[in-house]
């Protein structure tokens, strides 16, 4: 069996960043990490998608994104920062193993993963993220269509629906910026509940990013108050004039689903060929114990650190602590804030991970 003194359990930019402040700790941690290989979920994304931050604060913790720090990386350049943060880490990084059960007992807890290896460990942090699984809503007539049914997680690239009349439903940040892109080469509507918010990406020639950074917004909890009503989509304006011009167009949200379309409020019936649902992630946490987690899956926390089981933490939720939480940028503050606060017990075990 082996032992470590704090297990992290998602080798991606959460993962990573609580392994930097762990071993700025003195701390050895081991990281159990599903993906067979370095840059978490950044290379499963659509190949168009661009970090809506800038890359000045688009930074893990003692490694600043190279190039220039006022560009908007892409999906492939996140992938590669990751992977590079990985390699100069000092920390064991284990691929291709996927946690099955965490269990507690006397010593703290029991991991094992799905190929058959167990550890023990008197710390634990969850380190998946809030946008591990995708989220499927309860749509009317959902499981009657006989079209092409995409998660935002499926979807690569405009050319697998070229020519098809698409509909998407969502109005954050991904749902907008994909349906604009698929307008270039197919019929596309946005369905969504409300109108859509909108945050300009520069306010009086700074970033938006710039604001919730010098205001302290993005470090506060205060920050919490701009996801009230939602999370805006962040635009330079290209994708406010493409909806405005009606590629795509904005329709309130169809009533029912049938097997060739869709039902609009207004009654009329439209053919549609692709669905795709950009309606965000839930926590692919199913190795958790019952009670460290609610009816629906979502972990009992208080600030990242668990309020139902001692020793364990998470970071990487969506709004855990901040505006910033789930972020490339805010993963680091969280991941030095659990630490501490489930490192205050802290009584390390012997280091004989092999």
């Amino acid at each position: 069996m082996n032992t470590a003194e704090l297990i992290i359990i998602g080798g991606g930019q959460a993962g990573l960043a609580t392994a930097h402040h762990a071993l700025a700790m003195g701390l050895h941690p081991l990281i159990l990490d599903a993906s067979t290989g370095p840059g978490g979920s950044w290379p499963n994304y659509y190949e168009s998608l661009k970090l809506f931050s800038p890359a000045r604060y688009s930074a893990l913790p003692g490694t600043p994104f190279p190039g220039d720090p006022d560009r908007y990386p892409s999906r492939d350049e996140a992938a590669a920062y990751l992977a590079t943060y990985a390699r100069d880490l000092d920390a064991e990084i284990r691929h291709n193993e996927r946690v099955q059960t965490l269990a507690t007992n006397d010593e703290g807890f029991a991991v094992e993963t799905a190929n058959g290896a167990t550890f023990m460990t008197e710390k634990i942090i969850v380190a998946t993220g809030g946008f591990g699984k995708p989220f499927i809503p309860t749509l009317p007539g959902l499981h009657e269509f006989t079209g092409q049914i995409l998660h935002s997680a499926d979807y690569l690239r405009p050319d697998d629906v070229a020519g098809d009349r698409v509909i998407v439903v969502g109005g954050g940040n991904s749902a907008v910026q994909i349906a604009v892109e698929l307008a270039a080469t197919a019929t596309v509507s946005l369905a969504t509940r409300r109108s859509l918010r909108w945050q300009a990406q520069r306010i009086l020639g700074q970033d938006f990013h710039w604001w919730l950074d010098r205001s302290g917004l993005d470090r506060s909890r205060a920050g919490l108050l701009l996801t009230q009503r939602g999370t805006p989509v962040v635009d330079d304006g290209r994708y406010r004039a493409a909806v405005r011009a009606g590629r795509p167009d904005r329709r309130h949200m169809f009533t029912h689903i049938t097997n060739d379309g869709v039902i609009w409020a207004d009654g009329s019936h439209e053919h549609v060929d692709t669905i795709v649902l950009a309606t965000g992630f839930v926590p692919d946490t199913p190795f958790l114990p019952a009670e460290a987690v609610d009816p629906a899956g979502f972990p009992h926390h208080s600030r990242g650190v668990s309020t139902t089981i001692p020793g364990l933490g998470y970071v990487g939720m969506e709004h855990q602590r901040t505006f910033a939480s789930a972020t490339l940028r805010g993963v680091g503050n969280d991941a030095e804030h659990v630490l501490d606060a489930i490192g205050s017990t802290y009584a390390p075990v012997p280091h004989v991970v092999r």
